[in-house]
């Protein structure tokens, strides 16, 4: 059995916001980054179909468990059977266990950093803000909660709402990229973001 066919299996019954569908989209960025970047796309590769395997487990705890971590201890026995070098096995794991944003492992490899990146380009620009939506619904949040400050907050509440991940990630991660390409790509995406919630906010009080 492939990679691809192990590590599809373990998203069915996954929210759509962080569903099969997103890794393939991790996964055709980080061809997109990887080359550019020159970072050993074996390891890549293997990575990004990987990523967000410990994603169900995250949802399922309402945010107790990090997925990044619990992904990388889950991926482990998946890894250790592939014909790779100890160097690129350990790589592998490593690049799940640092993608996540609010995680508490930083990127050291090149490999990692470009992993960062693409999995942070699928949540911000147009994507992003449909994403963010999308987990808002599955959670049972609000469409806007004016009345409440968003660093105030809960996750996972009715007050997790799509302009809440913005304010407190998406906005954010433009001047956390890594790599030139990941960076390039997401001054794009953030501006057309941007100019999404402003004109949200506008909308939502009348004004326009």
């Amino acid at each position: 059995m492939d990679i691809q066919t192990i590590a599809r299996e373990m998203f069915i019954g996954a929210r759509a916001s962080h569903d099969w569908d997103h890794t393939l989209r991790v996964l055709r960025l980080c061809e997109h980054i990887g080359p550019a970047e020159r970072a050993d796309m074996d390891v890549l590769r293997v990575a990004a179909v990987l990523h967000d395997i410990g994603r169900p487990h995250q949802d399922a705890s309402r945010g107790s468990v990090c997925h990044a971590a619990h992904g990388a201890v889950m991926a482990e026995p998946i890894v250790a059977n592939l014909l790779f070098s100890p160097g690129q096995k350990d790589n592998i794991l490593h690049c799940i266990r640092t993608h996540r944003f609010r995680g508490m492992h930083v990127p050291e490899t090149l490999e990692a950093k470009v992993l960062f990146d693409a999995d942070k380009l699928d949540a911000i620009g147009a994507i992003g803000i449909a994403r963010a939506y999308l987990f808002a619904g599955e959670i049972g949040a609000r469409l806007h909660s004016p009345d409440v400050p968003p660093e105030k907050s809960v996750s996972y509440s009715i007050d997790d709402t799509g302009f809440r991940e913005y304010r407190v990630k998406l906005c954010k991660i433009k001047d956390r990229m890594m790599t030139s390409e990941g960076k390039r790509m997401a001054g794009e995406r953030h501006r057309f973001m941007t100019a999404f919630f402003n004109r949200f906010l506008q909308e939502y009080q009348g004004e326009m």
